[in-house]
């Protein structure tokens, strides 16, 4: 049921994105800055912590996961530092994901042949 619930949520999360590409004026680049927005504001609103717990990686994965993130480690920070945490908690808590891909990114580069798109 775990990965049922993951499939519906991610795919309904995805489903919204191609939506908004379809139907409106929106650039891939405002989708992306609007759904990690609504990630970090849905979680501030105590509405998409129980929608991690229900679909898991379905919720987290997807680009406002990193919202839900970003928000939580500020929350996390806040709570342990004071307000000062406000300023790096976020940034503690999705460097793990952002060197990753960083370092995937590089090893692609290095690995992979360039060549011209005609």
């Amino acid at each position: 049921m775990e990965f049922i619930m993951a499939f519906l949520v991610g795919g309904a999360i995805c489903a919204v994105g191609q939506l908004l590409l379809d139907y409106t004026q929106l650039t891939p680049a405002r989708i992306l800055v609007l759904f990690v927005t609504a990630g970090a504001v849905l979680t501030a609103l105590g509405l998409y912590g129980p929608l991690v717990e229900a679909a898991g990686a379905g919720a987290t994965t997807p680009i406002t996961g990193f919202g839900y993130l970003m928000a939580e480690g500020v929350r996390k920070a806040v709570e342990e530092k004071g307000l000062f945490g406000a300023i790096g908690g976020g940034l503690a808590a999705a460097s793990p994901g952002i060197s990753a891909a960083v370092a995937c990114g590089f090893l692609a580069a290095v690995f992979s042949r360039s060549g011209s798109k005609s």
